[in-house]
């Protein structure tokens, strides 16, 4: 997982009933909204890349 100096912020805007159901999704997992938005991000950037639908950057 990233440094925390790493971390990029980002301004999300979602509707009021997506955020709901994020917050309770959240509280079930004892996760921060933002945690659980993250960890969501992350868990479907995994999926992508092992399916392969995935291309990253040549560096």
């Amino acid at each position: 997982m990233a440094e925390a100096s790493d971390k990029k912020q980002l301004l999300l805007r979602i509707s009021g009933r997506l955020y709901e159901d994020l917050a309770a999704w959240a509280q079930d997992d004892f996760r921060s909204v933002n945690g659980q938005i993250e960890y969501l991000l992350t868990q479907c950037v995994k999926e992508r890349k092992k399916t392969g639908k995935y291309t990253p950057k040549e560096e």
